[in-house]
């Protein structure tokens, strides 16, 4: 490794590099030709995509929770959308955050602020998600409004929304995925992503290296490569 290449042209030298970029990305880029890319990279299974829709409004509901989960009527139906439709699901199950139910001082008097985490279709799935994010925005707000925030469509005063057609735009996720390859059994601890042998001084960290997914596993994969570093800096 002997640094990295910016857009512009510049160049920072560096001996080591740590990348927390979608790690599926970072191989088919610096380590695989275009044929290795599509019989490796793109053959792997990759996990759902997340619609995020972040608000504030001009009143509160300090009734509300920290987390919430909201759940729709359909089980079965539900995830064939999520793994395998073509459409945005009907009647969205999703999580419900509001952090100022432990620190009020996150929001201005009399005001609340929320983010909601919907799983939906990979970008694998035919959506075009600059129609589909208004048309699951209305079905999200409409099921708060019924059962956790009522009159919540008359206050909210900001938004923003992510699609995993954001998520691969600003984050290089492949496919759109929220959480890189999915945990399938084969895809799962050893058998993710690892640093590249073929590139001495870069180090992986994230969703899609070893040891897995999630919070945990994301906070133990930087916490090897820690390992990794110490260990050869005393030798």
């Amino acid at each position: 490794m002997s640094g990295v290449a910016f857009e512009d042209g510049t160049s920072l030298p560096a001996d080591i590099v740590i990348a927390n970029a979608d790690a599926p990305q970072v191989h088919a880029v610096l380590t695989e030709d275009a044929g290795q890319r599509s019989s490796r990279v793109d053959r792997m299974q990759y996990s759902f995509g997340l619609f995020v829709m972040c608000f504030g409004t001009d009143r509160a509901w300090p009734d509300v929770a920290h987390h919430t989960i909201v759940l729709g009527e359909r089980w079965k139906a539900l995830l064939d959308e999520i793994f395998d439709g073509a459409k945005v699901p009907a009647d969205p199950s999703f999580y419900l955050h509001r952090p100022a139910a432990t620190d009020p001082s996150l929001q201005p008097p009399g005001h609340d602020g929320f983010y909601v985490l919907a799983p939906v279709p990979n970008l694998r799935a035919p959506i075009d998600w600059a129609r589909a994010a208004p048309l699951l925005r209305d079905r999200v707000v409409a099921q708060l409004e019924a059962r956790v925030l009522p009159g919540l469509s008359r206050h909210i005063v900001t938004e923003r929304i992510m699609t995993p057609a954001d998520f691969e735009a600003d984050y290089l996720s492949r496919h759109g995925a929220g959480f890189s390859v999915a945990p399938t059994l084969r895809q799962s601890a050893w058998l993710r992503f690892h640093n590249c042998a073929a590139l001495p001084g870069l180090y992986l960290v994230g969703a899609g290296t070893h040891p897995g997914a999630g919070v945990p596993g994301v906070l133990t994969s930087a916490k090897l490569v820690e390992n990794l570093l110490f260990a050869e800096t005393v030798q």
